[in-house]
């Protein structure tokens, strides 16, 4: 793996994460077990070594699927290091795989102009890239970009297309995922039309704890502007906020967590309505 590229001080691009790799990611957690808005929060991801195979049950979504659907998408899933940067679905162009993350942080991004972006969802190793091949069609008006590099499992299209023509309880757990994926984005809507510029932050601290698995967050301020639409000084600002509150302590381009309840607090009710959904929805299936 590489080291994540660092946005300079001019201005970055979207594509241009400061998020650093998983390992150094995990290199920074600190000892310890945080709590999650429903109990623990899962395990961290385990270190990879020379390409140590990763499982199916690695991701969340895969791991939910019964026995016999896994074994239906397993002969076709490839372990592929996904690096910071990568594309994985570019707006309106063809997808030619659906990437399902095993660790790193994939940021789903609305677009019309090459200044006008803004993140509207997220994918970690609960979910999967490619819902528009789920429901049937072969592009995307969103960009789809690593944040945080890491590994995943990744089936090409016809593969996958092949595979929910055969079983329907595969194509009914997807779209599940789907469901939960469209309130995660319906979320941020209201996240971004109503809540004041500390409560998205707490929010969106929240989510990207939920899905890199650590108290650390490797990201600039100017990056984070870019994320959330706002000004770098509004971050700045807000940042600050959440540091005098003890909820957080930063330097220029980390992010420690300190009081998840109190984030969760800060958030008032814009973060855990689409989580919540996400454990009811999602549920392991026996056969």
């Amino acid at each position: 793996m590489r080291k994540a590229d660092v946005p300079s001080e001019g201005g970055p691009a979207l594509n241009s994460s400061p998020m650093t790799t998983a390992k150094s990611q995990l290199a920074l957690a600190t000892a310890g077990r945080q709590r999650g808005v429903y109990g623990l929060l899962p395990p961290r991801p385990r270190k990879i070594v020379n390409a140590i195979a990763i499982t199916l049950t690695d991701n969340r979504l895969l791991g939910a699927l019964s026995g016999s659907d896994r074994a239906l998408l397993k002969p076709h899933c490839e372990d592929v290091a996904i690096g910071t940067r990568q594309i994985l679905e570019a707006p309106h162009k063809m997808i030619s795989h659906v990437y399902f993350m095993t660790s790193g942080l994939a940021s789903v991004v609305g677009t019309t102009r090459p200044k006008q972006r803004i993140e509207v969802g997220m994918i970690g190793y609960e979910g999967m890239s490619g819902l528009a091949v789920v429901l049937g069609h072969n592009r995307s008006s969103n960009e789809t970009v690593i944040q945080a590099d890491g590994r995943a499992l990744r089936i090409s299209r016809p593969m996958l297309r092949r595979a929910l023509r055969t079983s329907p309880t595969l194509m009914v757990s997807f779209l599940r995922y789907v469901h939960v994926f469209m309130m995660q984005q319906s979320q941020t809507a209201l996240a971004n039309g109503r809540a004041r510029l500390n409560e998205r932050l707490a929010r969106w601290l929240l989510m990207w704890q939920d899905r890199l698995r650590t108290s650390h967050l490797i990201v600039t301020h100017e990056f984070l502007a870019l994320l959330l639409g706002v000004s770098r000084q509004g971050v700045t600002v807000a940042l600050h906020e959440l540091e005098g509150q003890g909820l957080i302590r930063g330097t220029r381009n980390l992010i420690r967590i300190l009081d998840r309840k109190g984030l969760m607090a800060l958030a008032d009710g814009f973060y855990g309505v689409a989580e919540a959904e996400y454990e009811l929805t999602i549920r392991k299936r026996r056969k």
